[in-house]
């Protein structure tokens, strides 16, 4: 690409191996299952992918094989993924959604999945993806500079919490919850029908806290805590 006259070149790929990075690797996990499980495996897969070092990674958001946007359940595990989309290096919607559609005259070996915008799930979950979108938004400059120390430094722009918090055994022990860059605390929701999470909030220097990214609360931290987590907020702590 780069001989063809390409710059700042990005490929979007499902396979790489140690060093890709170098080559602009923009890795997403791949055709994963619409699903819980698999949605619990892709906060591992790119936590590892980090540590790994590769900082650009991505997943298809409410995972690619099946999901109905008129299915309930499946509307929730959407957004519950969409919220946690929000927080990762790339924020990518995508995904084979049924029913199937009818196959094309021009293409009669081709049917197309359902449609997959935002608003095809409903206006309430639509409200809750525009929030998050909005949300993203607003990080776009912390987020470039995520990249900027990615690209520098090689520090994964996801980060386990013993990254940030070597000293502190229980962030070696955490596996649910990670940091976004050295500010965020992001902890998903990962269950069906969960509406309240147990967090951990690693203990901070004098003078810091935790603050609640959806209001003023506060927390010292070095302590487990209990949250709200109703559909429409995904538990995010904001260190001041």
């Amino acid at each position: 690409m780069a001989n063809e006259g390409q710059e700042n070149i990005v490929n979007l790929v499902r396979c790489a191996w140690a060093g890709s990075q170098r080559y602009g690797a923009l890795v997403w996990s791949g055709d994963i299952s619409s699903s819980w499980s698999s949605f619990r495996d892709q906060l591992a897969a790119g936590l590892n992918m980090g540590l790994s070092g590769m900082p650009w990674w991505t997943t298809d958001i409410g995972g690619f094989h099946g999901g109905n946007p008129d299915d309930e359940e499946f509307r929730e595990l959407f957004v519950r993924w969409f919220q946690w989309g929000t927080f990762c290096p790339v924020m990518r919607l995508h995904g084979d959604r049924e029913p199937r559609q009818p196959k094309s005259p021009g293409s009669p070996g081709c049917r197309s999945g359902a449609d997959n915008e935002v608003w095809s799930y409903g206006p309430a979950i639509y409200e809750i993806c525009k929030k998050f979108m909005l949300v993203r938004e607003a990080l776009r400059a912390y987020t470039r500079k995520l990249m900027e120390e990615a690209h520098v430094e090689g520090s994964p722009v996801m980060r386990t919490l013993f990254y940030e918090f070597p000293r502190d055994q229980k962030c070696w022990e955490v596996e649910d919850q990670y940091m976004y860059g050295d500010k965020y605390l992001v902890c998903p929701v990962l269950a069906a029908g969960q509406r309240k999470k147990t967090v951990y909030l690693p203990p901070l220097p004098s003078g810091q806290e935790w603050r609640s990214f959806w209001g003023k609360q506060t927390w010292h931290g070095g302590e487990s805590v209990e949250v709200e987590s109703p559909i429409e907020v995904m538990p995010v702590f904001e260190r001041v």
